[in-house]
């Protein structure tokens, strides 16, 4: 037997897609032999499995299930909870490796997987290989058993276990995704007053779409804080692996923002430590890293990719633009946005100022929103080698570890590929409008050069 995938599944960092359209239960049993017997070559025998609250999340995990016992491998399911949930269980049980099926932030008919196997993500690469695989029907057999373990009250106690933070009057939202059992765990926990909205693990997401990194979604957030006189509020995507924050008058906190706060108490413990952000981050932020005597990494977007480098450089934190914010100092090194709540508590705390008073002393600069240019998936990363060939003989100053990014008196631009649509992605920051200005032109300039128009698709 063999099985072969829908292609568009097989993404970067994961394998998702529209469930009963490009994804469906048969996929899920066949990535279960196929990641089964990939393990178990690697001399793996337990595997952590869990799910999120979407509607078709209980049929693919028990396809997955299957497939996986098929293999020889014992499985220890985890039920309903947060990606980092299912993190922290191959974090801290005797299991080799683990399987999230997640639909991320994604809207309610997708679906996806998210793998872990022997200390590492598998992306890129390896997930094209489990498609190949899969069509070679290149499977282990064996008689692998299932057990339930409900490790929820485990995670929650660990998130709250050193809690150093004051009380304050906080609000959540978890957009009934899958953290919101684990969200009124945990601020049982945690001291102060806080105001949990949305917490009904339902996959129609009937509140509002389940990604806080677009503006519209902090609205109910936004009234909760306001109407409560509260002095902060945090929001989570589908899966809770990225953060959304509200200071006390409404404002939204972006990831550069979060990691100017957060790195501050790390680099007091641990001074002189790399900290790593994404190409798309403000200066402000590797700026901050050196003032506070941290050494600044811009690495490549992309959650994978940024754990790898991680573990790579022994950073104590990383964080990206998208709300994906990694600890390993006092945690585990996976991204987890509860953890990062929990934090962000903290470093407010001992800031001895209130959030909005960070807010205003942060470096103020305008910036353009992400910028979406559609493009064919043949040309996307070649425009992009154009461009930085065209800077270079221009003696311009670029970093091209994941695009062009072009430093000028003005400020900054970037143009990277997105790893995975068929767009390029844009942004662009100064100290003013007009600058702000110049900087677009000279962006518009280059796209128009390889023949790309600035007609933007959907994207914040």
């Amino acid at each position: 037997m063999s099985h072969t995938f829908n292609p568009t599944i097989l993404r970067e960092y994961d394998i998702r897609g529209i469930v009963g359209k490009t994804i469906t239960k048969e996929d899920a049993w066949a990535l279960g032999r196929t990641f089964g017997s990939l393990a178990a070559d690697e001399g793996a025998r337990r595997i952590a499995v869990g799910r999120d609250g979407r509607l078709h999340s209980p049929e693919l995990e028990g396809a997955l299930v299957d497939g996986l016992m098929e293999c020889g491998l014992d499985v220890v399911r985890i039920g309903v909870g947060p990606s980092p949930m299912l993190y922290f269980a191959v974090a801290t049980l005797d299991v080799q490796g683990g399987i999230q099926v997640t639909g991320s932030h994604n809207p309610p008919e997708y679906n996806g997987f998210k793998l872990l196997l022997n200390g590492r993500s598998v992306f890129g690469e390896e997930i094209q290989e489990l498609g190949r695989l899969s069509a070679a029907g290149a499977w282990t057999d064996g008689d692998g058993s299932s057990e339930p373990l409900d490790i929820l009250d485990a995670y929650v106690d660990r998130l709250a276990q050193d809690f150093r933070g004051k009380g304050y009057r906080i609000g959540w939202d978890p957009g009934n995704g899958a953290a919101g059992t684990a969200v009124e765990k945990l601020v049982a926990k945690l001291p102060g007053e806080h105001f949990v909205i949305h917490s009904t693990i339902d996959g129609t997401f009937p509140a509002h779409h389940p990604d806080p990194t677009v503006e519209a979604n902090l609205a109910d957030l936004k009234a909760l804080v306001r109407d409560n006189q509260l002095d902060m509020g945090f929001a989570f995507d589908g899966d809770a692996d990225r953060i959304g924050a509200v200071d006390s008058s409404g404002r939204a906190l972006w990831g550069d923002q979060l990691m100017m706060i957060l790195a501050a108490p790390v680099l007091q413990e641990l001074p002189g430590s790399t900290i790593i952000a994404d190409v798309k981050a403000s200066q402000t932020l590797f700026d901050r890293i050196s003032e506070l005597g941290g050494q600044p990494l811009m690495w490549k977007t992309g959650h994978s990719l940024i754990k790898a480098k991680m573990k790579e450089t022994g950073a104590p934190i990383a964080g990206e633009m998208s709300g994906h914010i990694f600890f390993k100092h006092r945690w585990y090194g996976f991204d987890d946005a509860l953890y990062a709540a929990v934090r962000l508590i903290e470093a407010v705390g001992e800031s001895g100022r209130s959030l909005s008073e960070l807010v205003d002393e942060m470096p103020k600069s305008v910036a353009t929103p992400e910028m979406r240019f559609p493009v064919e998936e043949s040309r996307k990363f070649a425009v992009v080698r154009e461009v930085l060939d065209r800077l270079q003989v221009a003696g311009a100053v670029v970093n091209a570890v994941d695009g062009a990014r072009v430093n000028t008196p003005d400020g900054w631009w970037l143009l990277r590929a997105s790893n995975t649509q068929d767009v390029l992605v844009a942004r662009a920051e100064a100290k003013d409008e007009a600058a702000l200005g110049r900087l677009v032109t000279q962006l518009d300039e280059q796209l128009a050069k390889s023949g790309v128009k600035r007609t933007e698709c959907a994207g914040h």
